[in-house]
């Protein structure tokens, strides 16, 4: 998925594409510690989580799933997620459980990541919009393992 930094104050700007993998490894708490090196404020850094495979369509392993958020998610977890949770319309249901497969759900994971690095949510923006879902106007490896690829980018004007 797509995520786009943008620094209010300074300009700066940067883009980069986050899986599954991605999260595991931490790739948005390291690029906002490139933002910290230019001198930004996490009061003054925007992001836009970009389309994305949704969670409804994103099944994987029980093996994979448990893996995954014992990587990607921090349990020490500072901010309170009920409320804010519940106003991005994420939820815990699963209804896969008897195919043994479990929804695995990035957008979440990536907004919980950027929450941890004291980015206010409301510098956050998350998109509604499912890859997988819309065949005619992305592409997706899941739905059709094709080797098109969509192209995002974010620029400043200085």
């Amino acid at each position: 998925m797509p995520i786009f930094f943008a620094d209010k104050r300074t300009r700066h700007v940067a883009a980069l594409h986050c899986g599954r993998k991605g999260l595991e490894k931490k790739i948005i708490k390291n690029l906002v510690k490139i933002f910290d090196n230019f001198g930004t404020c996490r009061d003054d850094l925007l992001v836009a989580i970009g389309p994305a495979i949704s969670k409804e369509h994103y099944r994987v392993d029980k093996i994979t799933f448990k893996e995954f958020y014992r990587k990607a998610e921090n349990k020490k977890t500072t901010v309170d997620l009920t409320k804010t949770e519940k106003d991005l319309s994420f939820s815990d249901s699963n209804h896969f459980k008897e195919q043994n497969l479990n929804q695995l759900d990035l957008k979440r994971s990536a907004y919980r990541q950027l929450l941890n690095e004291n980015i206010p949510n409301t510098n956050i923006d998350i998109s509604n919009l499912c890859t997988y879902k819309l065949k005619h106007e992305f592409n997706s490896w899941r739905r059709s393992n094709t080797i098109s690829r969509q192209w995002n980018f974010i620029c400043s004007e200085r």
